[in-house]
């Protein structure tokens, strides 16, 4: 939709950098760190928003500099609260109100330790059988970047020897370079552990499978995890349309996954790709828009079906 400017702030971990005042001109503004699923929900948000008279904006920031702009009234709704990663910044601003999680917007995510299906099916099924064939590894486990929640967790698993891992080496890259050593491995059909999560494309184009870990170190129920929709609480107490359409706003691990996938790999358009879900999906749009009226008080959906041609 590119009546919605994107604005890029370059070096956006650095709080001295100001976002412009958008807070008080009646714009919806959309915090999006450059994750291709998040840019790509966030997309249709704003496609199904607009016959609905909403102006929304997109800001591209680092992660931090989304929660410091949901503090400073600048941002107002963020799609990527990876739960449990991002507790830390999340919990805080929560317990003084001034953050609000609306709803878990992926079914299905998880994040743990993920090997090739041909592992898998030789009998590496748990992150108990790591350590039983560390030579076959080379003791290494591949990581996407120093300083992430994923190392943290498992540099404590190497100190604490967690699974006999006391010897293992974190290799910490990128999430590019993790993903090319894994699907370099997985075409020698060699061994190699790394970090993997859902919804992303490597679910879509890699041969995986997730390891058991009744540990739970990446968290409960093996690494489940929830993507949060947060809202500035006294933006969400001040539109409660948005709130109910946001609660209704949601997808599956796999759909995200093929968001991922289309514009995150295979290069496609956004608007392209955001126009196409919403097509493919009208039943489901007209869901979201069940509860949700329009700001003079008239039902939303006729108005979003017509103007989308659903």
């Amino acid at each position: 939709m590119s009546a919605s400017p994107r604005m890029l702030l370059v070096g956006g971990l650095l709080s001295s950098l100001a976002l412009p005042t958008q807070a008080d001109d009646g714009t919806l503004n959309f915090g999006v760190p450059a994750w291709p699923g998040i840019t790509v929900k966030t997309e249709i948000a704003e496609q199904l928003l607009a016959p609905l008279g909403y102006d929304t904006r997109t800001h591209e920031l680092g992660l931090q500099v989304v929660y410091q702009g949901m503090d400073s009234g600048d941002i107002d709704v963020f799609l990527g609260g990876w739960m449990p990663a991002q507790r830390e910044m999340f919990d805080p601003r929560e317990a003084d109100d001034r953050l609000r999680a609306v709803a878990n917007n992926v079914d299905g995510a998880q994040m743990t330790l993920a090997v090739p299906e041909y592992l898998y099916e030789q009998g590496i099924q748990s992150f108990a059988d790591l350590d039983a064939n560390h030579e076959q590894f080379n003791g290494q486990i591949h990581g996407f970047g120093a300083g992430s929640a994923a190392s943290e967790i498992l540099e404590d698993a190497i100190a604490n020897d967690t699974w006999g891992l006391g010897d293992w080496r974190l290799v910490d890259t990128s999430e590019v370079g993790m993903l090319s050593a894994a699907q370099d491995a997985i075409s020698r059909e060699e061994a190699i552990v790394w970090v993997g999560w859902t919804p992303h494309w490597m679910n879509l184009e890699l041969p995986m499978r997730y390891l058991d870990d009744p540990q739970d170190l990446f968290g409960e129920n093996n690494g489940e995890s929830d993507v949060l929709t947060l809202m500035r609480s006294d933006y969400a107490e001040a539109n409660p349309e948005l709130v109910a359409f946001f609660e209704a706003f949601t997808f599956s691990a796999e759909e995200q996954s093929w968001m991922i996938q289309e514009y995150g790999q295979q290069d496609r358009d956004l608007e392209e790709v955001a126009g196409e879900w919403i097509r493919d999906n009208a039943e489901r749009v007209e869901a979201m828009f069940a509860e949700v009226n329009d700001r003079d008080g008239q039902p939303a959906w006729p108005q979003v079906e017509a103007a989308l041609e659903l």
